[in-house]
């Protein structure tokens, strides 16, 4: 029996923790929070924060522990590395794995590699960016460097509203930075996914189609779920695999998940937006299972404990998938939700819903407003582009 130390225990870590001990491993927990759903599942919770690195680190030490995973956790990430790394255990290099989740660090490293990038700059303080913003062709995006999940991610078209947007940003921040980068006009859908490199290789890549908001009053460009299959062509996927497998190899990265963010701009040339160094939210690995039939939840167990993967290979998608976000337009109690008859029977597949009834919520703006998330299937893409495009026909939150 291996011992694995799990950083986090929220609802979208539970998959992980139950198939750890599905195959037979002892799960140990770890966060600030108690009460998070995911610890009682496991064998040991421990109340340290995954963002403590020698924290974690000294916990480690006296634990035993055989690997050490961050499951669909962007601030975790650096410290399963750190603690991999310190230990002598299965993981990927501390420094790269840093520079993957702040968005600043990530940007220079692409440009001091010859990676497509959009101009940007990573700044402290609004009086820093003021000075420099002449340097930029508007719109611009002014997003926190540490955050994910459209948090604080903010859209302007002019330097008056630079402050306001910098201010947002900056409320995100943990690490209270934020960049300033051209907007880039993309062809057809954001390219958003998951993959998995085996020994520095990417062997697995299993791509949706972003779907944005502007439902609401919430802003356009506020991610609210995906779709399957990837509407891009043969040659276009070859070129974001192709991408990837360049940036992996300069990052020195060996086995594990990534959450991958990409566009393809009008000449379909590829800007690498995120390189998670982590399995995605929302529960993307799950619908990547219903999609292919690959268990990636089962690979980064394996991939932690430096156990062999080299059975993971390329799968095409069969049928047609979404997972999109739980959410209220409005501010109020949480009394449930509502689905459409035909839609629950037929298209319906999972409901991961974090409010209880009587909760307060609050009306969408990012996935800090998020209550979970439906996964649900179609017949064909023009039905589920119906459905994404009309889905409060579909579902709705009731609140009082």
């Amino acid at each position: 029996m291996k011992r694995l130390l799990m950083l986090g225990g929220s609802m979208q870590q539970i998959p992980i923790i139950k198939m750890a001990k599905e195959m037979g491993h002892y799960v140990i927990t770890c966060d600030y929070t108690p009460e998070n759903p995911g610890h009682k599942f496991a064998d040991e919770y421990y109340d340290v924060s995954t963002t403590d690195l020698d924290g974690v680190l000294n916990l480690a030490k006296g634990l035993n522990i055989d690997g050490i995973i961050a499951y669909a956790s962007d601030p975790a990430a650096p410290t399963a590395a750190y603690v991999a790394e310190k230990l002598g255990l299965p993981g990927n290099p501390y420094e790269s794995v840093k520079l993957c989740t702040e968005k600043d660090l990530f940007r220079e490293f692409l440009k001091e590699h010859g990676f497509n990038c959009p101009k940007a700059m990573g700044f402290k303080t609004y009086e820093e960016a003021l000075a420099a913003i002449d340097e930029f062709k508007f719109p611009v995006m002014v997003k926190p460097v540490d955050s994910s999940g459209s948090k604080g991610v903010v859209k302007i078209y002019s330097k008056e509203e630079l402050e306001a947007a910098v201010e947002e940003a900056l409320s995100y921040s943990r690490g209270k930075r934020f960049i300033v980068e051209e907007f880039i006009v993309k062809k057809g859908y954001q390219v958003s996914g998951d993959g998995f490199s085996v020994d520095g290789k990417l062997v697995f890549t299993s791509y949706g189609n972003e779907l944005y908001s502007g439902v609401g009053g919430t802003r356009e460009y506020v991610a609210l779920g995906e779709f399957w299959p990837s509407l891009l062509t043969k040659e276009q996927k070859q070129k974001v695999d192709d991408e990837l497998q360049r940036l992996i190899s300069a990052l020195g990265m060996r086995t594990c998940a990534y959450n991958i963010e990409v566009i393809l701009d009008e000449n379909d040339t590829p800007y690498v937006l995120e390189l998670g160094p982590r399995n995605g939210g929302s529960y993307i690995p799950q619908l990547i299972g219903y999609a292919t039939g690959v268990d990636l939840v089962k690979y980064t167990i394996l991939g932690a404990l430096g156990e062999d993967c080299s059975d993971l290979k390329m799968t095409e998608t069969t049928g047609v998938w979404s997972n999109y976000m739980i959410m209220s337009h409005v501010d109020g109690r949480f009394k449930g939700i509502k689905f459409e008859e035909n839609f629950e029977k037929n298209n319906l597949q999972d409901v991961y819903c974090t409010a209880n009834v009587g909760d307060e919520v609050k009306a969408y703006k990012n996935t800090t407003n998020s209550m979970g998330t439906i996964l649900f299937k179609a017949d064909s893409v023009e039905e589920m582009i119906r459905i994404t495009n009309s889905i409060e026909d579909y579902y709705q939150v009731e609140v009082e």
